[in-house]
C-alpha cells in the first residue's frame, strides 16, 4: 500500500510536468541542473539581443551605404561637367551654366553628408570619430562601426570646386577615390556583422539543444508513469471496496449472531 498512498500527490505533478514540457519546474527536480538551465537560459537571452543589436547595426551601415552611393553618383555627375567645361570651344557663359548645376550638386552632397543619421547618430559629418559600439553577444563583447566617416565637401576637398576658374578633375577623382574606400571599409564591417550573426544563431541553437537535453520532460517516460500510477490507483480503488464490502459482512455476521 506504500506504493499506492502517493499516487494523489504524484500524478499532478506529473501532469504539471507532462503540460509544461519542462522536467525542471522547481529546485526540487534537480537543483543542479536547474542552475545549469537557467545560466543557459541567460546566455541564450544575452545571444538572441546580442544579435538584435548586431542587425541593428547592419541597417545603420546599409543607411550610410546608400548615402555614399548617392554622393557617389553626385560626383560622377560633378566629374562629366567638368569634362565639360574643360572644353576649349565653351565661353564664360556656358562655364557658369555649368557651375551652377555644380553648385547644386556640391550642395546636395553636404545636404547628404550632414543630414543621414541613424536613431539620431549622425553617420557621414565625421562626428563620429570613435565609431558606433555594438555589443554583439551574451558576454558583452562589442564590435565598431561606422569608423568616422565623413564625407563633407571639406573632407572631400571640392568645397571651393569651380569650374568658371582653374580647376583640377583630379580634385574630384581623389573625393570619388574616398568615398569608395568608405564603401569598402562599410561592406566589410557588414559581412563582420553577418558572420557574427551567424555565429550566434548557430551557439543559441546549440545552447538551446542542450537545454533541452537536460530540461524538458521525456514526454513518453512520463505518460508511462502516469499510466502505471493510474492503474496503481484503480487497484487501490479496488482494495478499498473489497476491504468495505468485508467489513459489511463481518457486522452483518456478528448482528445475526
Amino acid at each position: 500500500m506504500s506504493a499506492i498512498s502517493g499516487i494523489s500527490t504524484t500524478s499532478p505533478y506529473l501532469y504539471g510536468h507532462i503540460a509544461s514540457g519542462n522536467r525542471l519546474m522547481s529546485a526540487a527536480d534537480g537543483a543542479a541542473e536547474l542552475a545549469i538551465t537557467e545560466k543557459e537560459n541567460a546566455q541564450i537571452t544575452g545571444i538572441n539581443t546580442g544579435t538584435k543589436n548586431l542587425s541593428d547595426g547592419l541597417s545603420l551601415l546599409k543607411t550610410s551605404d546608400s548615402a555614399l552611393g548617392s554622393i557617389t553618383s553626385s560626383l560622377q555627375r560633378m566629374r562629366e561637367l567638368a569634362v565639360r567645361a574643360s572644353s576649349g570651344i565653351l565661353n564664360d557663359a556656358n562655364r557658369a551654366d555649368i557651375q551652377r548645376e555644380v553648385d547644386q550638386l556640391k550642395d546636395q552632397i553636404n545636404l547628404v553628408a550632414r543630414q543621414t543619421n541613424f536613431n539620431g547618430h549622425s553617420l557621414l559629418d565625421g562626428s563620429q570619430k570613435n565609431g558606433i559600439e555594438l555589443v554583439g553577444d551574451a558576454d558583452g563583447s562589442s564590435i565598431n562601426v561606422n569608423n568616422s566617416i565623413n564625407s563633407t565637401l571639406d573632407a572631400l576637398g571640392l568645397k571651393d570646386f569651380d569650374v568658371t576658374k582653374n580647376f583640377n578633375i583630379q580634385d574630384i577623382d581623389r573625393a570619388l577615390e574616398k568615398v569608395t574606400g568608405d564603401r569598402s571599409t562599410l561592406g566589410a564591417q557588414y559581412n563582420k556583422l553577418e558572420y557574427a550573426i551567424d555565429y550566434n544563431g548557430y551557439a543559441s541553437e546549440n545552447l538551446t539543444a542542450a537545454k533541452s537535453r537536460m530540461g524538458d520532460t521525456d514526454v513518453a517516460k512520463a505518460l508511462m508513469q502516469l499510466q502505471h500510477q493510474q492503474t496503481l490507483q484503480s487497484v487501490s480503488m479496488m482494495l478499498q471496496k473489497r476491504n468495505m464490502a468485508q467489513k459489511g459482512q463481518q457486522t452483518m455476521g456478528l448482528l445475526q449472531f
